[in-house]
């Protein structure tokens, strides 16, 4: 029988802003592929909700409120997962994201958008690689940075802005970290239908963006699972410091 390459057994992984979206399809992939995995977000009922279905269907996870806009909660959530055990994969997915025109911006919209897509990154890799190198052992990050990040879009300057903040870091992250035996990657998606988006994408406006694009469609949750569980495990070991787009050719199309 062929080994699956993509057996998680024996990690434990950490899933941030866990409680829908990305976050919660990313936490049922890693449990699936074997891993114990800790669901972190705010809304702890909706993560208590996963754990259940995580557990119904064989896997293992644990719910841990979480606050990654906030260094006391993060502190205390790390607290609280050392008891679970060693975190040696991280996905950084929480953020926040809302259309902005620049002209329209304030500096508390610029707090706002830093502190939770881009800070909230640094924070909580802080925590889990201070953790790993102190115990000498192997990890993979993956921070959720977006399309947006590598090329902008109209009405979207401080979101775009935030998420090149995380594409960088990961590169920088994945030069520094590399003789500590640490990955660092980033996943660049591209237009998915989540709770975030979900009311533009029911417009006719939302539905005319979406033709235009070289797919012609969003993407489906489970076309992130492949590049997820590549760059989380160790058939992807040689993979650091890239930023994988996952947008159907989106940031390909013809001028």
């Amino acid at each position: 029988m062929q080994q699956n390459l993509f057996d998680l057994s024996g990690h434990t992984a950490l899933v941030t802003g866990a409680s829908s979206g990305f976050g919660a399809h990313f936490g049922k992939v890693l449990a699936r592929a074997g891993a114990r995995v800790v669901l972190c977000a705010r809304r702890s009922e909706r993560l208590h909700k996963l754990v259940e279905e995580i557990a119904a269907a064989g896997g293992t996870a644990y719910a841990v409120t979480m606050d990654v806009a906030d260094a006391e909660s993060v502190a205390t959530a790390f607290a609280e997962i050392d008891k679970i055990g060693l975190v040696d994969v991280l996905v950084n997915n929480a953020g926040v994201g809302a259309p902005h025109k620049f002209t329209a911006t304030n500096e508390q919209d610029w707090d706002y958008f830093m502190e939770t897509n881009l800070k909230s990154v640094w924070r909580v890799s802080r925590h889990c690689i201070d953790r790993l190198r102190a115990s000498k052992h192997a990890g993979s990050i993956i921070n959720i940075a977006s399309i947006l990040g590598l090329q902008t879009g109209i009405g979207l300057s401080l979101y775009a802005t935030s998420k090149a903040g995380v594409v960088h870091l990961t590169k920088s992250m994945a030069l520094e970290l590399l003789h500590d035996n640490i990955r660092v990657n980033a996943i660049c998606p591209g237009y998915f239908k989540t709770e975030m988006n979900e009311d533009f994408f029911a417009t006719a406006q939302g539905l005319a963006f979406i033709k235009k694009t070289p797919a012609e469609r969003w993407g489906e949750l489970e076309e992130l699972s492949g590049p997820l569980l590549l760059l989380a495990g160790d058939v992807g070991s040689f993979i650091n410091g890239v930023a994988l787009p996952v947008d159907g050719g989106h940031l390909v199309r013809s001028l």
